[in-house]
């Protein structure tokens, strides 16, 4: 558990420091559409907030895997996670959407997920 909230931390912050600094660059690079409104770029900022907190739940998670706030953190990350796979996949089925990193992230966080299911798992 202790490396899956390390490494969820490590994804996290960063993205989430691009999407607050350069919002349309960061769909642009997954979503290959641009994002060129005062709101659009607005609620990317805020989703760099949103992936900022989640990463530094993980880190300080990852310092306390054996408490069951930490196993609350790997359920929130669960969630995000699947919600990521959902999303992003109907953007590249459904909506015609894809930028170069829209296949690599949704595979990254379907593979996060299933760890999150195998750690979850193994400390029942």
């Amino acid at each position: 558990m202790r490396t899956l909230l390390l490494l969820s931390a490590v994804l996290e912050i960063p993205t989430g420091i691009a999407l607050l600094a350069l919002p349309a660059f960061v769909v642009d690079l997954l979503l290959g559409v641009p994002l060129d409104t005062p709101g659009g770029q607005t609620v990317g900022r805020l989703a760099g907030v949103a992936l900022m907190a989640l990463g530094s739940a993980c880190w300080d998670g990852g310092r306390d895997t054996g408490s069951r706030a930490a196993s609350g953190v790997v359920v929130a990350m669960l969630i995000y996670n699947l919600g990521v796979v959902g999303l992003l996949s109907y953007c590249r089925c459904c909506a015609e959407m894809g930028g170069v990193a829209l296949v690599p992230a949704a595979v990254l966080h379907l593979g996060l997920a299933l760890w999150c299911v195998a750690a979850l798992r193994s400390s029942k």
